[in-house]
Order: structure tokens, then C-alpha cells, then sequence
């Protein structure tokens, strides 16, 4: 039997089981750990082109902004590293806490990290908000990053843990869907903060992600845990009640035996950044890697932690870039809603290789149309309106496809498709290969952009081919397929069924262990 395939019966198992109001409530209260990411990812491109922040803590840059001459390269005006390290320093916390997480999560819940990881996002608010110095930015900026690190360890888990196989899917989306909601907050309150007479708006705009910070803890304080954590720390009895009341029916013997056996193989591993490596778990590895540096190099964050730093570079004034990055959105969030309500009927792969296409398309007419405007120069002249509206409208679409497709998408499959043993660290492995990139994209943007100019909208072009290419030759559909029961996808595959063995027939033994054990006891 392959390692983690704990339901060897036809790989076709349909648990019993209804979304109930209880379970959805709880997967949106969940998924409001989204938030304090999405928060973050708004908000720092849009106080770093403050000139009142930038006059008091980055004051090369603040000159360099204000002085800047017609004929200069406006593609180099924010190339700065101690700018770009407020921004990127963040993620790189984020890596080092999600190291920490998986054990933590394994060890004491997934509750128990999402509301650590709320509390250590809540001081960090509270550093940048009162900040007197760079430093007291640069400490804000990693506590954010270890509430990050852990709360996007975890909140992932919960929910493909806590929802109905059948709507596994949409329901883990709702984590995407706070990202997006936080986004737009973000733009939102930058717009609103930036009018603030007296150059102190962009402390309420960094204090404020305080809200978000204190939703995700009050929330998470009254979650449940999951079932599959209760199981994996000895509380068999509790996760049995508490799984009946997730699926609303009392009937959960199949699928508790199940997540039973999951754990009991779950214990016989010591080390599980060492089994993650075995050759069955290769596929699942390769896509805990590969979905995360595909997603941050499609671009996208440069439009989300950079949109307003993007659209002054364009030419756009300070309110027109703020507002610009308010459509987009608003753009954002709306679009999302369409992956949640078709990523469990159209399909993971569908969703992928479509949105990289609209991603590829919008890429190409947007580096066109800059690089005919600006040039290799930089230096666009007065922009017409019509021009700017057709910018936006690119990018509007650009991250439309974006949302329905890699942004939930990149959280969705790696939560969903590792055996329990390893499930933790495979998610944290996710969160750091997502941080490293983001990191790396926020350290080298702005050098891009100044160095390559336009052509940094090719580069990326570059790399939605390849991981387009790659999602429709080696990612299975995982659509309707229990948790517990990812085993059967890996071994039917042309490709990765050389390294994932085909689940055995139950034995006589693991069938009476599987239907006949009573309740709370294995």
C-alpha cells in the first residue's frame, strides 16, 4: 500500500456527508487569515510612494523623486535597496517562520499556529504604526512576517481538513478570497490615508493592520481543530464528535477509520522532512516547489506590493495611482468568486492552463504598449488619457486571470494533495518556496524595471509560457478526490506513476479495522 493512501478500497470512496451552515462558517472565519497577507501585500506599495514617508525615512529617494527632470529615466526614480528591504525583509521573516510553523502545527494544532501567527502580526502593526526610526520598520516588517509565515502554514490545512471533499475546492478559495478582500482594504485606506493633511497618513495606514490582526485571532480563538490534528494528537473521541458535526450526519464511520489509519501511518514517521523526500512523495514535492515559484513568476505581485510605485513610473499622478490600484482591486476580489464557484465543477487544470493564457496575452500588449510609449529611455512625456485607461484595462484583465486561476489555485493544491505524515511540512515547504520568491521578486524588481525597462513585462511573459506548458503535461486533476485518497491520482498518471506505486486491495485485517472499529477506539 503506498505510504499515506489509507483508504485502499476502489479509490472511488463517496464519504456521506452534506456543506452544512456550520462547516461553511467556519471555513470564512478560517480563512480570514488571508487577510493580514493581503493586508500587507496592499499596503506597502502604496505607503512607499508617500512622499511624507519617503521624506522621513528614505530621504535619497524622497530627493531623487522630487528633483527628478523631464528628460531623466523615470524607470529608476524608486531604485533604491534600503526601500526595496522594507518591502522585501517581510517575506524573508515569513521563510524563516514557516520552518517553525510545520512543527507547531503538527505538534499543537492548526489553531494553535494561526492564532500565534495573528498575535505576532498584531505587534508588528503596532512597531511600523509608532515607528520613530528605519529600524523600528525593519523589526515591524519581520514580525508581520512571522504572523505571515505561520498563519499561511496553517489556514490552508484547516480548510482542505475541515470541508466536504466535494467542496474542498471552493471553500479553501475563501483563503484566496480574503487576500484579495485584504488587498483592496489596503488600496482603500492608502487612498483615503494619502489626503491626510500633516504627512502622518501613512501611520494609519500601516497601524491599521492592526483590524485585520485582531479579526484572525478573535476568530480562530473560537475555531474548532480539524479532525485529522485531534486524530494526530491522541483525541479520538473528540475529532469522531467533532467530525459528525463538520458533515452534519452521524454516520462518519467510513471516513473517521480512514483518517484513523492516516494517523497511525502518520506515527510510524520520526522525521517527516526526511520521508517528504522518499520517491512516492516525489510528485507532491515537485509540485510543493514548482506551484509556488510559477505563482510569485507570474508577475503578479509586482502589480500587488508595487501597483502604486508601477503606476507613478508610468506617468500616473500620486492620486491617480492609488486609485489605479483601488480598481485593480477591486478587479481582484470580484474575480476571485469565480474560482470558487468553478474550481469544483470545471476542474484544478482547466482554471490553470486558461488563466495562464489570458496572463500571457495581457503580458504581451502591455509590454508593447509601455514599450512604445516610454521607450528604451524612460522618459514617456505626458501620457494620454486614453493610453493610461488602456494600461489599466490590461492590467485589469491581467489580474482577473490571475485570480481565478494561480492566486487561489497556488494554495489550493499544495494543502490538498499530501498524505497526513508529511501534510505539514509539504505546507510549510509551500509557504517558504512562495516567501523565497516573493522575496527575490520584491529585492530585484525595481533593478528590473530600471535595468531591462519594458522588457521586464517579457521576462515574466517568458515564464507563464513554461509553467503553462507544465500544468497541463504533469498536474492530474484533482477535483472530487477525498483527502485521504490522493494515492489512486499519483499512480494513474502517465508520468508519475513510476514513483507512486498503485494502492493494494485491503487486506481482511485493515477491512475489519476499517469498518468494524467502535467508536473513539482504534
Amino acid at each position: 500500500m503506498a505510504v499515506g493512501f489509507v483508504a485502499p478500497i476502489d479509490g472511488n470512496k463517496n464519504y456521506p456527508g452534506k456543506l452544512t451552515g456550520h462547516v461553511f462558517l467556519i471555513c470564512v472565519v478560517a480563512a480570514m487569515g488571508g487577510l493580514i497577507f493581503g493586508y500587507d501585500l496592499g499596503i506597502s506599495g502604496g505607503v512607499t510612494s508617500m512622499p511624507s514617508f519617503l521624506k522621513e525615512f528614505f530621504p535619497d529617494v524622497y530627493k531623487k523623486e522630487t528633483t527628478v527632470v523631464a528628460s531623466s529615466n523615470q524607470y529608476c526614480k524608486f531604485n533604491s535597496q534600503k526601500l526595496t528591504f522594507f518591502t522585501s525583509s517581510l517575506y524573508l521573516a515569513a521563510l524563516v517562520s514557516s520552518c517553525i510553523a510545520s512543527r507547531v502545527t503538527r505538534a499543537f494544532g492548526r489553531k494553535f499556529s494561526m492564532v500565534s501567527g495573528g498575535i505576532m502580526f498584531l505587534v508588528g502593526s503596532a512597531f511600523n504604526g509608532f515607528a520613530k526610526n528605519v529600524g523600528m520598520l525593519y523589526v515591524g516588517r519581520l514580525f508581520l512576517g512571522f504572523g505571515i509565515g505561520f498563519a499561511n502554514q496553517s489556514t490552508p490545512v484547516y480548510l482542505s481538513e475541515t470541508a466536504p471533499y466535494k467542496y474542498r475546492g471552493g471553500l479553501n478559495m475563501l483563503f484566496q478570497l480574503t487576500i484579495t478582500i485584504g488587498i483592496l482594504a489596503a488600496n482603500i485606506v492608502n487612498y483615503a490615508t494619502a489626503k491626510i493633511q500633516g504627512g502622518w497618513g501613512w501611520r494609519v495606514s500601516l497601524g491599521c493592520a492592526a483590524v485585520p490582526a485582531v479579526i484572525f485571532i478573535v476568530g480562530s480563538i473560537f475555531l474548532p481543530d480539524t479532525p485529522n490534528s485531534l486524530i494526530e494528537r491522541g483525541q479520538r473521541e473528540e475529532a469522531k464528535e467533532k467530525l459528525k458535526s463538520l458533515r452534519g450526519i452521524d454516520n462518519v464511520d467510513d471516513e473517521f477509520a480512514d483518517l484513523i489509519l492516516a494517523s497511525e501511518e502518520s506515527k510510524k514517521i520520526e522525521n517527516q522532512w526526511q520521508k517528504i523526500l522518499e520517491r512516492r512523495n516525489r510528485p507532491q514535492l515537485t509540485f510543493a516547489i514548482l506551484i509556488p515559484f510559477f505563482q510569485q513568476f507570474t508577475g503578479m505581485n509586482v502589480f500587488m506590493f508595487y501597483a502604486p510605485v508601477l503606476f507613478k513610473t508610468m506617468g500616473f499622478g500620486d492620486n491617480a495611482s492609488l486609485m489605479s490600484t483601488v480598481i485593480t482591486g477591486l478587479v481582484n476580489t470580484i474575480s476571485t468568486f469565480v474560482s470558487i464557484f468553478t474550481v469544483d465543477r470545471v476542474g484544478r487544470r482547466a482554471l490553470f492552463i486558461e488563466g495562464g493564457l489570458q496572463l500571457l496575452i495581457c503580458q504581451i500588449f502591455i509590454s508593447a504598449g509601455i514599450g512604445w510609449k516610454f521607450g528604451f529611455k524612460g522618459n514617456p512625456g505626458t501620457l494620454p488619457h486614453w493610453f493610461a485607461t488602456c494600461i489599466v484595462l490590461l492590467i485589469c484583465i491581467y489580474v482577473a486571470g490571475f485570480a481565478w486561476s494561480w492566486g487561489p489555485l497556488g494554495w489550493l493544491i499544495p494543502s490538498e494533495i499530501f498524505p497526513l505524515e508529511v501534510r505539514s511540512a509539504g505546507q510549510s515547504i509551500n509557504v517558504m518556496v512562495n516567501m523565497i520568491c516573493t522575496f527575490i521578486i520584491a529585492e530585484i524588481f525595481i533593478w528590473l524595471m530600471c535595468t531591462i525597462r519594458f522588457g521586464l513585462f517579457i521576462f515574466f511573459a517568458m515564464w507563464v509560457i513554461i509553467m503553462t506548458w507544465f500544468i497541463w503535461k504533469f498536474l492530474p486533476e484533482t477535483k472530487g478526490v477525498p483527502i485521504e485518497e490522493m494515492g489512486y491520482v499519483w499512480s494513474s498518471h502517465p508520468f508519475w506513476k513510476k514513483f507512486v506505486p498503485s494502492p493494494q486491495p485491503p487486506t481482511k485485517e485493515m477491512s475489519t479495522r476499517g469498518d468494524d472499529r467502535p467508536a473513539g477506539d482504534a
